[in-house]
């Protein structure tokens, strides 16, 4: 039992005993009566909005949540709920673009993560897809989805990309998802990886995995959601397309 006056705060009952610490040290309390395991006295715990930044700093630089944990002092729960609200925050990707010119040229490509399989948690994944549409004048991406490899995500990120970039000339891979969307278009070209047409979008990727560490290729991190990779991914496109003007 513990000695000093204290209750259960779920049901209110003093028949506790201690249950060992929390990982910040918190002692722990067992309630006998309704099973309850919480902490004995929560500290309620506030984050200036200088910690914050620097946590999502740590985390757009591949920083784990348990490592980002250790170096700052916080709650490893504590980090995606914060990573998770800053993603709401950002606005639209369309919203921080230069205006489009009348010679812009789009790159639009693709590449490949996992993500938690129908939502599960035991471990089964799926491959999900990163299109990108990347203005080769202003190196900003003008949109992006996340989705399988299929013409109706290609057509999701056409729908996505401003009715202003619209009128630019385009190039892609020669995946196939691409000609049903693009086939009526002639201002859109297919060409191969060794044209050099789609240098700028590949050295996008290339700086997205040297980042996020879920997009590393033979990589064991990935999201724990698809909405979570989803938000993770707008935190960095915002940041890039910021940080490239």
């Amino acid at each position: 039992m513990i000695k000093e006056t204290h209750e259960c705060r779920e049901c209110g009952s003093s028949n506790i005993v201690k249950n060992g610490h929390s990982a910040s040290g918190s002692q722990q309390y067992h309630c006998k009566d309704c099973g309850a395991h919480k902490v004995l006295d929560p500290e309620p715990r506030g984050y200036s909005e200088e910690e914050k930044d620097w946590v999502y700093r740590a985390y757009r630089e591949r920083g784990s949540k348990r490592a980002i944990s250790r170096i700052f002092g916080i709650s490893r729960c504590c980090v995606e709920p914060l990573a998770r609200k800053k993603g709401r925050e950002v606005d639209s990707v369309a919203d921080g673009l230069r205006p489009a010119e009348e010679n812009d040229v789009l790159e639009l490509d693709e590449c490949w993560t996992c993500a938690p399989e129908n939502g599960r948690t035991n471990g089964g994944c799926d491959k999900r897809w990163l299109w990108v549409a990347l203005c080769r004048r202003t190196r900003q991406v003008v949109a992006f989805v996340i989705g399988d490899r299929s013409a109706k995500t290609c057509a999701r990120l056409w729908g996505r990309i401003p009715e202003e970039y619209r009128q630019a000339k385009s190039f892609s891979d020669f995946w196939k998802s691409y000609r049903p969307v693009f086939e009526d278009d002639p201002s859109h070209q297919q060409v191969g990886k060794s044209s050099g047409e789609l240098a700028h979008v590949e050295r996008f990727f290339g700086r997205l995995r040297q980042k996020l560490a879920r997009y590393v290729r033979r990589t064991r991190a990935a999201s724990q959601s698809e909405r979570m990779l989803h938000l993770t991914t707008k935190l960095f496109v915002e940041w890039y397309n910021e940080a490239i003007t």
